[in-house]
């Protein structure tokens, strides 16, 4: 009777997939083959029924967990109420509410306002949009290994070729590149700074530029965490020059690296942000926050979008900041982050499993390396065997990187954390 059981397990896992191949273009890749059914704070269940430990977040989408109870309620309120009428028709107190907090909240001193957009390379794209209206300027610098999306300006930003470049033909204009410090491949500050004075000797008058941008933690380039000077250098740079920085937090912020933004850890103050993922807790949210006087810049009608800053996501994100305050997520994530630290450690220094080096990050946002790109992928693929969802990032996809909601239970983090030892064990013995 169980074997009959699990063949239909099977067959039904199988059929999604074959449903999947068929209906969608191979071109949106998935890190599992698996079938999500259900899911409540860190926990997952496919639809044959199988629990999974949730370390991968919805790439780090939902630090405060799948469904928590008050985003929820507070959804089911406003779908109650409305759940659209485009806010450059009609305007709506969720939105106003939203924005009002995330100034209040703002890594800058001087007054702020916020503009909300539906995805993160929506963001990026109209962060970029208002550096270019504020300052009369087009060219914009980003960094290798950056990730800021896909969309076509977006995947010019974005510093990685594989997979996301090739075929796509020509990259936008006026976007240029430096490399991103990286001290455990060599890549000092220093060396950046000095790619930056050659860009701008041979290249590129500053004056063209209208934007740095720059991850304070990079996340698919490999959890590398922005030195601090390099951030105050470039906050200098942009100040001499009258040059913008923009901060990505689309993956960092939200509370995840033990401040609210991840450039807080700096004190560098940058013109503007973006965000999104864990925002609005899996519903689909992104945020651009700026100084006032560059946010206003934009001329009527420039900005916005049909579904951008949707009542539903800002009720969802109102509901979000609720529970990073009373819930006091913040501070978890260096708790959180101290615990996974401290296993890491201990496991660099072992012999009987993978080498595990470079450990690095901010908070609950920590990665380490594997010996290359082909034994991560074992080491994931024989957790997920075992119950535990996890996603590589890096140059060749060799860091492990952890993105665990912070509401976690202390004794799921352990649970996970034994089922990855578990995996960098076996992976020495085989």
């Amino acid at each position: 009777m169980k074997n009959a059981k699990e063949s239909s397990c099977r067959n039904l896992t199988d059929s999604w997939l074959a449903r999947r191949q068929a209906a969608i273009p191979r071109g949106v890749a998935s890190s599992t083959p698996l079938t999500a059914a259900r899911a409540r704070n860190a926990e997952l269940w496919d639809v044959e029924g199988r629990r999974y430990l949730d370390f991968a977040g919805g790439i780090g989408t939902l630090a405060t967990g799948h469904c928590h109870p008050h985003v929820i309620e507070a959804v089911e309120q406003q779908l109650k109420a409305f759940t659209h009428t485009a806010f450059q028709v009609m305007s709506y107190p969720p939105y106003v509410e939203l924005c009002e907090r995330l100034n209040r909240l703002a890594p800058f001193t001087a007054p702020a306002q916020t503009v909300l957009f539906t995805t993160g390379a929506e963001a990026v794209e109209n962060a970029v949009k208002i550096a270019r209206a504020a300052t009369g300027r087009t060219g914009v610098l980003a960094f290798s290994g950056a990730f800021h999306g896909r969309t076509l300006l977006t995947m010019g930003l974005t510093g990685k070729y594989l997979p996301y470049k090739r075929g796509y033909g020509a990259i936008t204009a006026d976007v240029y590149r430096v490399p991103f410090p990286v001290a455990h491949r060599g890549v000092t500050v220093d060396e950046t700074l000095r790619a930056l004075e050659t860009l701008f000797y041979s290249d590129l008058d500053p004056q063209r530029l209208a934007a740095i941008i720059i991850e304070p933690v990079q996340g698919e380039g490999g959890f590398n965490v922005a030195p601090t000077e390099l951030l105050r250098r470039l906050r200098e740079l942009c100040d001499a020059h009258g040059i913008l920085l923009i901060v990505d937090e689309i993956q960092s912020g939200v509370g995840r690296t033990g401040r609210f933004f991840a450039v807080e850890h700096s004190g560098v103050e940058p013109d503007l942000v973006t965000l999104a993922k864990s925002l609005a807790g899996g519903f689909p949210l992104s945020a651009v926050i700026g100084r006032e006087r560059v946010m206003s810049s934009a001329e009527p009608g420039s900005l916005g979008g049909t579904y951008g800053g949707s009542p539903i996501g800002c009720a969802a994100a109102l509901a979000v900041l609720d529970v990073i305050h009373a819930e006091a997520l913040v501070e978890r994530a260096n708790h959180v982050g101290a615990r996974l630290r401290e296993r890491f450690d201990n496991w660099s220094r072992r012999e009987d499993l993978a080498s595990v080096r470079n450990i690095r990050g901010l908070g609950a946002m920590l990665g380490f390396d594997l010996v290359d790109g082909a034994m991560a992928r074992v080491v994931t693929a024989r957790a997920l065997q075992l119950g535990l969802v996890l996603l590589t990032c890096g140059r060749d996809g060799e860091t492990i990187r952890v993105l665990l909601p912070l509401t976690i239970e202390d004794a799921l983090i352990g649970e996970g954390l034994d089922i990855l030892e578990q995996t960098l064990r076996e992976v020495v013995v085989s």
